[in-house]
């Protein structure tokens, strides 16, 4: 487990709006991150805590509890203290993780009070560069070619960058075998090795990868195309229906959590994403800011549940597939 600290002043001079919503955190406030320092929640978290710092008047303690898909974390989370100066950072495996893990010992719909979605990450469909493919539908023709012969990497059974693959194989008619790694620092290491053929992964991950020309984007799973990366085409554009499914960032408090002490910290981690340094450094990283409101985050996970449920269910998809 890492833990630090950040410290910084409270505002003076004009109040933010977020004074006037009835809480005032006493001590400093600590927000567990339910994944490995050195990825992409850890990154978003440390950019934004010293302002949300300001904001909120108290430090901010970020406390890493990586593993089993951020279960650990949540755990950990769901026994946190409901006072207004605990919260979670977790990321998709919120949705998926009940609907696969058995003895959680938590339900994850009812242990959270959903706080703000913060961003966004992109999930791009990479190849080797080295493979020539160019195109998804070059990538389609050289499946066809070779059916139950090539492989997909995904980062865990039951992650997006599984599911986002379940979805194109499907939509594609080929037939690819599924090879599952602990993580991206694995994954993309097979992925360059010749391990497997692609992956869905996030732009965090993949782009610095892409822009050594190392690997190629051949689409991404998002609504429209990304800053990032304005030539790569949506798999929507290619014709693949209703395909978004992309990794997601937010904060969660302990249910109880008084409403006051969520909407004050979603307008101290808000004011801190739309800070230009902040949203500059995620744009660098490829992720989309979202920043919501927590009834908004509410019916985003409403949706994410019953889209990723559908999926998993359809395809039969265990943690033993």
């Amino acid at each position: 487990m890492n833990r630090r600290s950040l410290l910084a002043l409270p505002l003076t001079g004009l109040a933010a709006p977020a004074l006037a919503l009835g809480f005032t955190p006493t001590r400093p406030v600590r927000v567990l991150a339910a994944w490995p320092a050195g990825g992409s929640a850890d990154a978003s978290i440390r950019l934004c805590a010293p302002i949300m710092a300001q904001e909120l008047g108290q430090p901010v303690v970020i406390e890493n509890r990586g593993g089993a898909s951020g279960s650990i974390g949540a755990a950990v989370a769901a026994q946190m203290a409901p006072d207004g100066h605990n919260f979670l950072l977790d990321a998709a495996g919120q949705i998926s993780n009940p609907l696969l893990m058995r003895g959680l010992g938590f339900d994850y719909a009812t242990a959270f009070a959903p706080v703000t979605l913060a961003a966004l990450l992109p999930n791009l469909l990479v190849v080797r560069a080295e493979t020539g493919i160019t195109s998804v539908a070059g990538l389609v023709e050289r499946l066809k070619a070779n059916p139950g012969r090539e492989t997909y990497a995904s980062t865990g059974i039951g992650l997006t960058s599984h599911l986002a693959a379940v979805l194109f194989t499907q939509q594609a008619g080929v037939d690819v075998t599924h090879v599952p790694y602990r993580a991206s620092s694995q994954a993309i290491p097979g992925l360059l090795a010749g391990e497997t053929l692609f992956i869905f992964n996030t732009t965090p991950l993949v782009a610095p990868l892409i822009r050594e020309g190392k690997l190629r984007a051949l689409a991404v799973a998002t609504p429209t195309r990304i800053p990032a990366f304005p030539d790569v085409p949506t798999m929507l554009e290619l014709g693949y229906q209703g395909f978004t499914l992309n990794e997601w960032l937010g904060y969660f408090a302990p249910a109880g959590t008084p409403q006051g002490a969520i909407e004050r910290f979603a307008a101290a981690s808000n004011k801190a994403l739309h800070d230009p340094t902040v949203r500059d450094r995620h744009a660098v990283m490829g992720a989309e800011i979202i920043a919501s409101s927590p009834a908004e985050f509410a019916a985003f996970l409403t949706e994410q549940r019953a889209r990723v449920g559908a999926i998993i269910r359809d395809n039969n998809i265990r943690l033993d597939s």
